[in-house]
C-alpha cells in the first residue's frame, strides 16, 4: 500500500513554497519536507501532534 501524504491547503502551490507534508500511518503522523520527499520522514503520535499544533496556534512557541 502506498503512503499518501498531504500538503496543506493553505502552503499555496509551486517552488516558492515551503511546507511540511503529513501521512497516516499505523496509529501515527509521518512528517517530512515537501521540497525533500526522497529523505526520511519524522513519525509521531496523535497526541503528540495535537499538542504541538495547539502550541503554534496560540503563540506559545513564539519567540519572547
Amino acid at each position: 500500500m502506498t503512503t499518501l501524504w498531504r500538503k496543506s491547503s493553505y502552503s499555496g502551490s509551486g517552488n516558492a513554497s515551503d511546507c511540511v507534508e503529513l501521512a497516516s500511518l499505523d496509529g501515527s503522523v509521518g512528517i517530512r519536507d515537501s521540497k525533500n520527499p526522497q529523505i526520511t520522514h519524522i513519525t509521531v503520535g496523535r497526541e503528540g501532534l495535537a499538542r504541538l499544533l495547539d502550541q503554534i496556534k496560540d503563540g506559545s512557541l513564539d519567540p519572547h
